[in-house]
């Protein structure tokens, strides 16, 4: 039996990231397929403290809540040796530098290190996200070195981490992230109603997701759409999560587009998880135009929502959308227009992606991935086995 610690700090902080659900979603799903092996998740306390619970062999380890370099390097190793793991799997990209027990590293993509975009992504980042860059840069290196295993989420990504980082083939798996059961088109018009009120929709709208992130294109999408509006000035409005008043109004003024899109834009704020299955129901399109992804996991959910998919020819996004989505050049302003304009005025194409979306994110499934990521613990676990009997 294996003791299998991984690392999960931000698993209860009430507005999740990305890298936050892909390690609740693993855990999950190790929890129904791993009834034999002992599993420690390593948290942080914070509010959202019942989306993963105890049971007979997984043990939630709240670890007192420290800056993130703290609470990495000096407190999770500690509570890693007093738990007796045999392996420690760290799901976020950084991991402990000290460490008595072999480590397995999730990275999901190393945008942090590309001098090609670096400049773009930090103009406009928070003082968080620069300084959660800052930390990458100096640590990942090293992490990468220390790792016995490395996890990535694509095959864009594998190789683009070993192009960069010279990482030997055997020591770095791809393992694609997977769409939840809650992501589905069988949503009532009951549901619909509520969720329309409750974040105040219009009746017809393109949805975006972005925050503020340079390299989810917001800026370019709110460009793209304001040429849809003028060209249909009783059309869609265009949703966007993710985005507060102040954000909005920073773009519209340096664009200036206040005056013609304040109206036409409708903030939803913080979408609660159940929530954002019924609002890509309600979509008309969904746009993913993102500068830079390892994986793009709101793609496959929102085709298993039964809704057209405009995302980019470039990185990750045409590996996770197969032909099931129409891609653009996301620096052309005028190509994601272009695929608006397409999609609305094009019926048959518009089935064609939505019919294709359907059968198209059922290749992904987060079953699958613990499955895989069990089977590299285990292997893993028996190289140590045979190396400490040698």
């Amino acid at each position: 039996m294996m003791r299998i610690g991984i690392e999960a700090q931000r698993l209860f902080r009430p507005h999740k990231h990305g890298m936050d659900r892909v390690a609740l979603e693993l855990i999950r799903n190790l929890q129904l397929i791993d009834q034999e092996n002992e599993y420690f998740i390593f948290v942080k306390p914070d509010e959202d403290n019942d989306v993963i619970t105890n049971s007979h062999n997984f043990n939630i380890v709240e670890i007192p809540g420290s800056p993130y370099p703290v609470w990495e390097q000096l407190k999770l190793p500690k509570f890693v040796q007093k738990y007796n793991c045999d392996i420690l799997h760290c799901t976020s990209n950084t991991a402990p530098l000290k460490l008595r027990v072999p480590l397995i590293t999730t990275l999901h993509d190393i945008i942090f290190k590309e001098s090609s975009i670096i400049k773009q992504l930090t103009s406009s980042a928070s003082w968080y996200q620069k300084i959660g860059n800052l930390y990458r840069r100096l640590i990942v290196e090293k992490v990468i070195k220390s790792s016995s295993r490395l996890i990535t989420v694509s095959n864009f990504e594998k190789k683009n981490i070993t192009n960069f980082f010279k990482v030997k083939d055997e020591n770095l798996k791809a393992i694609h992230n997977g769409v939840t059961d809650r992501f589905t088109n069988n949503i009532s018009d009951q549901q619909k109603a509520e969720i329309k009120k409750k974040y105040g929709l219009p009746e017809q709208f393109l949805l975006h997701i972005g925050n503020t992130d340079p390299r989810k294109n917001t800026q370019r999408v709110i460009e793209a759409f304001h040429l849809y509006a003028n060209k249909n000035p009783d059309g869609s409005k265009l949703v966007l999560i993710g985005i507060n008043q102040t954000k909005l109004h920073s773009i519209l003024s340096e664009l200036n587009l206040l005056n013609e899109l304040e109206n036409k834009i409708v903030l939803t704020g913080y979408v609660a998880d159940e929530d954002l299955p019924v609002i890509f129901n309600m979509a008309q399109i969904f746009l993913f135009p993102s500068l830079r992804e390892g994986f793009g996991i709101p793609i496959i959910e929102a085709m298993a929502c039964g809704t057209p998919v405009i995302t980019s020819k470039t990185s990750s996004m045409p590996e996770v959308a197969g032909d099931a989505a129409l891609l653009v050049d996301p620096y052309k302003t005028e190509d994601i227009y272009n695929g608006i304009t397409k999609i609305t005025s094009d019926t048959h194409l518009k089935n064609e992606l939505i019919n294709k979306g359907l059968e198209h994110y059922k290749l992904f499934s987060w079953k699958n991935t613990a499955h895989d990521v069990l089977a590299l613990y285990k292997q893993l676990y028996n190289e140590q086995k045979t190396r400490n009997h040698d």
